[in-house]
């Protein structure tokens, strides 16, 4: 008989606070180099952040870098190392995952996806976003660079420039804190849910249902990335089911239809079909997004209603339809 996981509960008054937070640690470095430095070397630190340089210009920067390399308390290496592997056996699957369900589906949090939307760059330059999660994704998936440290430092930059974001969203005054702070605490946990719990659901949805311990790994994985990318531990699921009730309470509270949503959407739809050699399945990306996500969540973002493509998709190969996941993953 198979137990039934117990779960913590995560109430509105909860997930209210936490929409209200951002991550105090990475944002008192960035304001702190605005005050000793000035606006321009904040501007400037992107470049930094967008290299691959290990050693910034700036003490502060370093020495967040320095004091927060290290795991967090509850990290299991031989997990983490279960997660990797499971990856890389599934990468190609997982790549198709992250690209007709994960991204997408973080677009349904209608107010997260104004701070994406006011960046321009998912639109603009969609394929080089794709570009950069693949790389991110390569990274925090081999073993040898935790070993030698690089996944780490690259978590870190991501967090501190999530932290430049916010700063700079509200900076210039144009933001809503009725909105939720920019990149705040509960859409984070969504991200996190999206590029764990989702791509496990999304395989089961496809009939390559991984198995319970593999999928419980990928989960720590992801969760040990979370920490250290400034998420509270308070939402960092401890199991499956636990994924699956926040999953619930944030798609209900968030999920929505937007402008900023169904254009987040329609440029990776556009930028996946380019890569569709053959011009008979150029609507099998939509159809894949709604075979995943379902037709509610599909009608929010606006994805075209390909019913019989939809109905296709277990009888046509991934491989066949498009390369476009493929950016996901390289």
């Amino acid at each position: 008989m198979k137990l039934i996981k117990l779960t913590r509960q995560f109430p509105n008054e909860l997930m209210d606070k936490l929409r209200q937070t951002g991550d105090p640690l990475a944002d008192s470095v960035i304001l702190k180099l605005h005050e000793v430095e000035g606006i321009t070397d904040v501007r400037a630190m992107f470049s930094w952040l967008n290299s691959s340089e290990s050693i910034s210009s700036y003490k502060i920067i370093n020495e967040f870098i320095e004091t927060n390399n290290t795991l967090p308390d509850f990290a299991d290496k031989k997990l983490m190392q279960q997660a990797m592997k499971f990856f890389m056996k599934n990468q190609n699957q997982i790549g198709l995952m992250l690209a007709c369900y994960s991204l997408p589906y973080c677009y349904a949090g209608a107010d997260g996806a104004k701070v994406l939307a006011m960046s321009q760059r998912i639109q603009t330059d969609t394929l080089k976003r794709l570009e950069e999660t693949g790389e991110f994704l390569q990274i925090v998936t081999q073993e040898k660079n935790w070993n030698n440290g690089e996944a780490i430092h690259k978590i870190l930059k991501i967090r501190l420039m999530h932290a430049a974001i916010r700063f700079f969203t509200e900076y210039h005054g144009t933001w809503n804190l009725a909105w939720g702070k920019p990149i705040n605490q509960e859409d984070m946990a969504g991200t996190n849910g999206a590029f764990s719990y989702i791509v496990i659901r999304g395989m089961r949805i496809s009939g390559n249902e991984p198995s319970e311990a593999d999928s419980e790994a990928y989960l720590h994985l992801w969760n040990v990335i979370s920490v250290i990318m400034g998420i509270a531990e308070v939402l960092i699921p401890n199991n499956l089911r636990e994924a699956f009730v926040m999953d619930k309470v944030i798609a209900k509270r968030q999920f929505r239809a937007s402008d900023e949503g169904k254009l987040l959407t329609k440029a990776l739809l556009d930028t996946m079909e380019k890569f569709i050699e053959n011009p008979l399945l150029k609507s099998f990306p939509a159809a894949q997004m709604r075979f995943l996500m379902g037709d509610k969540i599909a009608n929010i973002l606006g994805i075209p209603a390909v019913t019989f493509e939809k109905k296709m998709i277990g009888l046509i190969p991934n491989s066949f339809m498009f390369r476009g996941a493929e950016k996901i993953k390289k």
